[in-house]
């Protein structure tokens, strides 16, 4: 046992004290639903008993009433003679103790009270026995004994007990084996749980709790592990990707602001070259810094610490601001901008993060654009047709489209990850955190960004939902200045964080 103990970890196993509490209380619930059933069936033959002997002194007593000394006498004989059991006793005896009528000798000594149960040990035709009596006391001093032999219910009770108690040991063994069974399902459910944790903890990531497919508890407990393993499988890509992003991309500016920092120690003749070189190597930190910052920015978005700062607003006079804010960077490239935007849209949001986004892709869409090109600013209220999340079913749309280059289906599934940067941008300047950016304040806002490919050009979708009030919906009508449909739209791609 003690063997056996130490190979399941004892009584701190888990699955053993859950095993053991099963065991308990399964055979304790069968020593009370037997015990129920044995002091049922006990007293129930004991109560026949009484009632029979009851029954039997009230017509021997009408007897009496009727007929008599000599009709009770007779009475009690045919009575004897008719016991087929041979259980029955009577005794009628006159005031001097005498015999008259009955199937015991003497009067006992025990009983002295009337109408008052005794228990007697009683010979009767060479055998002994246990009975059950009462006296009752008659007219003119004679008395009456009346009983019954309960040797077969002291023999019944024995059976009982015995039944009962192998029906107990069965019971408990069927509790010992269902413990069993039972901590076998338990210690598989935790061993394969340990298994998989452990793994990942050494660094396979690629395990999974298995699903046996039966949609019960283990594997709902089994999807939901599994899908905690997948996000932190993403994540740690994620961490990844970002650390090799930055060790590659951060490090030709500090290269370069070294290289020229040393260049001026080691060969600067004059005050304006040296001031030169530090000036540039400032330069390159200051964007190594921004680099930081925006990455900061980002875990502070996705962290939802900026949630304290929504407010509500209308969202068209931001968007004309910042496209007009725009609108003199554009005409030096000779891009017109083109905006397509209801009267009003109320919205709930952080107006300096919907404000950063809208800038960093008419930032992007300025930069890719070609020169006489346009980009339209587009702004609409519609029905949700498949994000979650919206509380009424309706949400804002925010459409930046250019006619740049645009970007492959390729590279748009990877549009939004941190570092980023197509192959036709990489002579442009930047650092690939923009549209992360705007997809973390996105994301901040419960909705989704889309990218749709255009002939020329590119097409940014952000689809935020919209608030209520008082269960209605707010915002414009979709028949207002509603953005036309252009004909070299492909169908949209949606990019969700990792």
């Amino acid at each position: 046992m003690r063997a056996a103990l130490r190979r399941t970890g004892g009584f701190r196993s888990a699955s053993v004290r859950f095993a053991i509490g099963y065991a308990v209380l399964f055979s304790a619930s069968a020593v009370l639903f037997l015990s129920v059933i044995w002091w049922g069936t006990a007293g129930l033959i004991e109560r026949q008993v009484e009632a029979s002997v009851a029954a039997d002194a009230r017509a021997l007593s009408e007897r009496w009433t009727d007929g008599g000394l000599s009709a009770l006498a007779l009475t009690i004989e045919d009575r004897l003679e008719d016991n087929v059991d041979d259980d029955a006793i009577y005794l009628l005896v006159d005031p001097h103790g005498q015999h008259v009528a009955g199937n015991l000798p003497s009067w006992p000594a025990d009983v002295a009270m009337s109408n008052v149960w005794y228990q007697l040990s009683v010979r009767r035709a060479g055998a002994r026995g246990v009975a059950e009596v009462q006296g009752f006391d008659l007219p003119g001093g004679y008395r009456l004994l009346v009983g019954r032999d309960v040797r077969g219910r002291a023999m019944l009770r024995r059976l009982l007990t015995d039944l009962l108690l192998w029906a107990w040991i069965m019971i408990t063994a069927l509790a010992l084996g269902g413990a069993l069974l039972v901590r076998s399902m338990f210690r598989r459910m935790i061993s394969q749980i340990a298994r998989t944790t452990t793994a990942v903890a050494h660094g396979d990531m690629t395990r999974r709790m298995p699903l046996h497919g039966r949609g019960n508890e283990l594997d709902e407990v089994a999807e939901a592990i599994n899908e905690m393993l997948d996000r932190i499988a993403r994540l740690m890509d994620g961490v990844k990707q970002v650390s090799n992003a930055i060790a590659h991309d951060l490090r030709t500016p500090i290269t370069r602001a070294r290289a020229q920092l040393e260049y001026a120690a080691l060969h600067g003749k004059d005050e304006a070259t040296l001031r030169s070189a530090i000036e540039d190597g400032v330069a390159d930190l200051d964007n190594i810094t921004a680099v930081f910052e925006a990455l900061l920015r980002i875990a502070q978005i996705e962290a939802g610490s900026r949630r304290s700062a929504f407010a509500s607003f209308d969202l068209i006079p931001v968007l004309r601001d910042i496209a007009e804010l725009y609108e003199p960077a554009a005409d030096e490239h000779e891009i017109k901008v083109v905006m397509r935007l209801p009267e009003h849209l109320p919205f709930y949001g952080d107006r300096s993060m919907i404000q950063q986004a809208v800038s960093n892709l008419l930032d992007n869409a300025i930069k890719f654009s070609p020169h006489g090109g346009s980009i339209t600013v587009a702004s609409a209220v519609g029905p949700n047709l498949g994000m979650e999340g919206s509380p009424a079913g309706r949400v804002a749309t925010i459409a930046i489209s250019d006619e740049g280059m645009g970007m492959s289906e390729a590279d748009i599934a990877r549009a939004s990850d941190r570092f980023f940067r197509a192959d036709s941008a990489r002579n442009t300047p930047g650092s690939g955190l923009g549209l992360s950016l705007v997809q973390a304040i996105v994301q901040l806002h419960g909705g989704t960004m889309q990218f749709s490919r255009r002939d020329p050009g590119l097409t940014v979708r952000m689809q935020l939902p919209l608030p209520t009030a008082r269960g209605k919906t707010v915002g414009a009508n979709m028949k207002q200045d509603s953005p036309r449909p252009h004909s070299g739209d492909s169908s949209p791609v949606v990019v969700s964080a990792p």
